[in-house]
């Protein structure tokens, strides 16, 4: 190792990262002396993903706490793995085909899934080797795929748990529908966008008229006159004392010329437009609560394809919503209905994909019943099993949970785990849901299959045809925990012949410990692997929960590559090295919702990897000549100097605060203290002083031996910082103090 030069990070990282991943520590069942275990599975990212900040930072929290606990003698495991992401897959695919004049619907479904896997083995594992480049210590030879065959087989499990458990039904709601991609959406894959429009008063006549010199007609306000046409009610609050003598009786529905009546209920915001909204169950989620609530029917008027359907009046059938929408405001008009038009701000739910604009529509679908499940997943927060950092994310998880409403889990794409669910080809409402086996690939491998109904159950002689549907990529990624861990392995006594072997992975590393991650998912994900743990395995699925900051620009805009506003981590890594970024990001965190990330915060961590790597230098030079045996380590006494009591404190004081933060995920705060610690009260004070007493032929081998003793507990303290450089460094001062490992394996001070 030469000294001599400058630190470069882009001659070292990738040689250091190669000796882990050759010494096999990566993996807990190669560290013999561990016992007890600690683990922590990665979220998953995209297949179609590459590393953005927010991935950076959540690796390194992450990579921070293997470390420390790998060296603390825990059988650290931190398993790796990557999420089908079923619509943003599809899509990918289908943009490439595009651009050879082909569709989805030329190849058929086999021959498109073909191609996607295809993609996926040459492109899908990009941000796996993108967080090697980070330095995370992940475990590669237990790497998950989704769709690995064992993946498949624990979401077939659940499915057919919760189906015969009651808990999974089919039926017709209210979604969220994407028109260009022809398929229901889950909330998170929704993009909202800020929208200048309208808010337009229209006048609803009162279909009994009233005493010469009333209003003969009540004035709503809408966002959305397209959907009127589907409208069953008109809706007050019980409390707004404007309409208190209107409810009970019945409007007659513009355009429509349909009588609906008008209602009482709490959920109207009196302050919005004049207090009396229109209600159209089949087009929104607040009102397909209201009609519930008041058994009102459900008319749907736009259709899978994003136009009106033949519910609506003839004249408006067929036309796109826009369209439609252009339409009825010139009719209402010319109706002499429209009272008023206001300039209107809003937010438009875009499909996360194809930026088309999503419909709420009534699909039917498979849903999980939430009412169960949301008790199954509070239960633990409540009691402590499960504790979140900072604990205000605790209540918002609770408080969504208590209204938490039932979740749809089919997709109409082609790409995912399809559904193992057959229907009567003649009684198509009829189905039956099937079970799977396994069957030997080879000594190795096993495949999947869906079992097939031998013959009809409802009409006896048509041969049943599978669903189309796939589930909700969500739906597979809350059983993240266990199912990576080998689950539904049987245990031997309940195994069926050409099942795998059970697994023992699941008995030694489940619960996880630690499951760090962002807070917009908390409700998404965090809730739903809480149930499925402990619905399907009986035991919560992790036993702490960190939710990280979101990194933000320094203007405190999003950041986003398609706005130019996003930093990529890469770069910063071509630019200053891994352990520097990886410093920036550790640097700032905090219990704030967010972080103005700036290149500063890198650049500083670039210059402290340079004061690290000279003193190094520097301590290595003093051993020239040294004498005493390695590891003879200072015990203290008459011999030691003022300063080097000073130092020995110190750097005692410092282990215990920096394992403390650590341990209560304070990072940012570690961090500082080692940073402060190295730079000033060691490098700036105390190697001084060295320099002086390295002179004096009576304190020169205490004063080696000092900073022999120092200079290591920081390198050890440092590494799961700065993990390159630290091992680099420590491969010589190793040998110094007589130690044959590597540093990822070294003991931590205590």
């Amino acid at each position: 190792m030469n000294f001599d030069s400058p630190y470069n990070p882009k001659e070292t990282e990738d040689k250091i990262y190669q000796l882990w991943e050759k010494s096999g520590f990566f993996n807990p069942d190669n560290l013999k002396s561990a016992k007890k275990p600690f683990t922590i599975a990665i979220p998953p990212p995209n297949i179609t993903g590459s590393l953005h900040m927010g991935h950076a930072l959540n690796a390194t929290i992450q990579d921070i706490l293997i470390r420390f606990k790998r060296m603390q003698g825990f059988k650290s495991l931190w398993v790796p793995g990557i999420d089908h992401a079923g619509i943003a897959t599809q899509s990918v695919v289908e943009k490439k085909l595009k651009k050879e004049g082909k569709t989805r619907f030329d190849l058929g479904r086999e021959k498109f899934v073909e191609e996607i896997w295809k993609w996926k083995n040459e492109s899908g594992n990009r941000i796996l080797d993108q967080l090697k480049r980070l330095g995370a210590s992940c475990d590669w030879s237990r790497t998950r795929f989704t769709m690995d065959n064992g993946y498949n087989a624990a979401v077939l499990e659940a499915f057919i748990q919760y189906y015969h458990k009651g808990w999974i039904y089919r039926g017709e709601r209210v979604v969220n529908w994407c028109p260009r991609c022809q398929t229901s959406l889950s909330d998170l894959e929704l993009e909202y966008q800020e929208e200048k429009t309208h808010l337009w008063y229209i006048k609803y006549p009162l279909a009994l008229r009233q005493a010469q010199g009333d209003n003969n007609y009540i004035i709503v306000a809408t966002t959305r006159p397209e959907t009127m046409l589907g409208d069953t009610a008109v809706a007050i609050n019980p409390k707004d004392a404007r309409y208190k003598n209107l409810v009970g009786q019945n409007v007659l529905l513009p355009l429509a010329n349909r009588e609906i009546p008008i209602i009482a209920d709490r959920i109207i915001d009196i302050g919005f437009g004049t207090g009396a909204v229109k209600v159209t169950p089949a087009h929104s989620l607040v009102d397909w609560q209201i009609g519930q609530a008041h058994q009102l029917p459900m008319i749907s008027v736009i259709d899978e394809r994003g136009r009106i359907n033949d519910n609506a009046p003839e004249i408006y059938r067929g036309i796109k919503v826009e369209e439609a929408r252009k339409k009825i405001i010139d009719d209402l008009n010319a109706a002499g209905l429209m009272e008023k038009i206001e300039d209107y701000t809003h937010s438009v739910p875009k499909c996360y994909r194809c930026d088309s604009t999503v419909e709420l529509i009534l699909s039917k679908q498979w849903f999980v019943k939430m009412a169960e499940l949301a008790k199954f997943a509070m239960a633990p927060v409540k009691t402590g099993k499960i504790k979140f950092h900072p604990k205000r994310w605790g209540k918002i998880y609770l408080d969504w949970l208590k209204s938490a409403r039932d979740w749809c889990i089919s997709r109409q794409i082609w790409w995912g785990h399809q559904l193992p669910v057959f229907f009567c080809q003649k009684k198509q409402e009829e189905f039956s849901i099937s079970n799977f086996q396994f069957s030997n690939k080879n000594d190795e491998e096993f495949i999947i299959s869906i079992q097939k109904p031998k013959e009809c159950p409802f009409c006896k002689n048509c041969e049943m045809k599978q669903s189309e549907d796939v589930f909700d990529t969500w739906f597979s990624s809350a059983l993240w925990p266990f199912a990576i861990l080998g689950w539904p392995a049987r245990l031997a006594s309940e195994s069926v012949a050409g099942r795998p072997a059970p697994t023992s992975d699941l008995k030694t590393y489940y619960p996880t410990d630690v499951l760090s991650t962002a807070r917009d998912i908390i409700n998404l994900w965090v809730a739903r692997m809480v149930f499925s743990g402990e619905a399907l395995v009986k035991k919560p699925p992790f036993r702490e929960v960190i939710i990280h900051a979101t990194i933000i620009t320094k203007e405190g805009r999003r950041m986003s590559k398609s706005l130019g506003t996003g930093t990529d981590p890469l770069e910063l890594i071509e630019k200053y090295g891994a352990d520097a970024t990886r410093f920036g990001l550790a640097w700032q965190i905090s219990e704030a919702q967010d972080i103005r990330f700036g290149e500063e915060d890198t650049l500083a961590g670039k210059k402290f990897c340079n004061k690290i790597w000279n003193a190094s230098r520097f301590v290595l030079l003093a051993q020239s000549g040294v004498s005493h045996p390695t590891g003879d380590h200072p015990k203290g006494g008459k011999s030691l100097t003022a300063a080097d009591k000073k130092i020995l404190a110190g750097i005692k004081k410092l282990e215990k605060k920096v394992t403390k933060h650590i341990e209560k995920y304070e990072f940012g705060k570690a961090l500082h203290l080692l940073y402060e610690f190295f730079w000033h009260q060691y490098a700036d004070i105390y190697i001084e002083t060295a320099k002086q007493q390295l002179a004096d032929e009576k304190l020169k081998s205490q004063t080696q031996k000092m900073l022999l003793e120092v200079h290591t507990s920081l390198l050890k303290l440092l590494h799961p910082f700065l993990p390159f450089i630290t091992e680099e460094i420590w491969r010589t001062f190793g040998a110094l103090n007589g130690s044959k490992n590597l540093l990822i394996t070294e003991k931590w001070p205590n």
